[in-house]
């Protein structure tokens, strides 16, 4: 889970839990000091999610002069934008292998099959085998779940 993913579900359970305490408390309706807290909070969670959001894809600006950038922003496979939920990962060639047109990359030491609509199609222009991996992490490192947004096979050799 990315760094901004965790400050929107943090921040998301805080707000609604204090929303939560002022409006159901009582069943009351909101008065000016309740809506005056309520709207303060409702604005720092969205001015923390705006910045979060703005560090979380290309901090430090890299990829934005790549002649690829475009085609990577448009990038996706049925399961949607490649780069939309998740960051790509170039793999090497014993990280991912294909067998009888199965896909299967090796993600934090273990092998995870590529589902057929995680697949894109269209050349690869970058030349690099891709993964767009989704982590959803649990309390317990093998609570860990990976789901593959995206794969690009290159051209293993």
């Amino acid at each position: 889970m990315q760094v901004a993913e965790v400050g929107i579900l943090i921040g998301s359970t805080l707000l609604w839990a204090a929303v939560g305490s002022f409006v159901l408390t009582d069943g009351l309706p909101l008065n000016r000091p309740r809506k005056a807290i309520v709207v303060g909070l409702l604005a720092l969670w969205l001015t923390i999610i705006l910045c979060l959001a703005a560090f979380a894809r290309d901090p430090d600006g890299r990829y934005a002069a790549s002649p690829l950038k475009p085609w990577f922003d448009r990038l996706s496979s049925k399961k949607g934008l490649c780069c939309s939920d998740a960051d790509g990962t170039a793999l090497s060639d014993p990280d991912w292998k294909s067998n009888g047109g199965h896909y299967q990359v090796r993600l934090e030491n273990r092998w995870i099959d590529v589902p057929e609509d995680a697949v894109i199609t269209e050349p690869n222009r970058a030349g690099r085998t891709m993964v767009w991996p989704v982590y959803y992490r649990g309390m317990e490192d093998s609570d860990t779940r990976i789901e593959i947004r995206c794969f690009m096979p290159g051209s293993m050799g």
